[in-house]
């Protein structure tokens, strides 16, 4: 078995390879028990040391390591509330970022069922009101959302996504920036979605969240 330090440094290096990590942005993390160990404040995803991240506990608190990427509130909020969740990925990937400064598609996700695809990897994704980075208050309002989603947009921000493993949460997190880069291709033309009876035959089919 792979050790889950040197998973999330492949992803980050494979995520930054895409080039959905510009600089030293973004943040990745994984949750071993009632632990999660998170990339340090100001990392490259590019050249994640396996042996340097941060060790938090589910409620946020520093255990060991170097100070822990300011955005870990999004992620113990994220474990907390989907147990199943064994990593979480928050990019700064330029089109999700950019549809996250557009009105969303409805209260529940911010984009459309454009493809089959995302439905089916990816489902709905809210968009969250515009917080600082960090802004633990924000974090707390995702964690209360009252539906399911493995994929938020923070607004004027960025995705955050989380997986059963960090395989799973970095193919959702490219399927968004590939569906995002999609929607802004298709600009201000009509587009033909999913009718609600496709998107929903998907979902159940594939267990993704959508609606109801």
């Amino acid at each position: 078995m792979s050790d889950p330090r040197d998973e999330l440094a492949r992803a980050g290096a494979h995520l930054a390879a895409l080039g959905l990590s510009p600089g030293s942005s973004g943040n990745l993390s994984v949750r071993i028990g009632e632990q999660v160990l998170i990339t340090p404040t100001g990392t490259d995803l590019s050249r994640i040391a396996p042996d340097k991240l941060s060790v938090l506990d589910l409620t946020g608190a520093h255990l060991d390591g170097p100070r822990p990427s300011k955005e870990f509130p999004l992620h113990t909020a994220f474990y907390r509330r989907n147990p199943d969740a064994r990593a979480v990925v928050h990019l700064h990937s330029r089109h999700a970022a950019a549809v996250s400064c557009l009105p969303p598609y409805s209260e529940r996700t911010a984009i459309p069922p454009v493809t089959p695809y995302f439905v089916m990897r990816v489902g709905q994704t809210p968009l969250l009101p515009y917080a600082a980075p960090g802004d633990a208050g924000q974090a707390e309002d995702m964690e209360r959302l009252p539906f399911p989603f493995r994929a938020v947009l923070l607004a004027n921000h960025g995705p955050v996504v989380a997986g059963a493993s960090m395989a799973a949460a970095v193919d959702t997190a490219v399927e968004l920036e590939e569906t995002s880069a999609l929607l802004l291709a298709l600009g201000t033309r009509q587009i033909r979605l999913l009718t609600a009876d496709d998107a929903e035959t998907l979902a159940a089919r594939y267990d993704s969240p959508w609606g109801g």
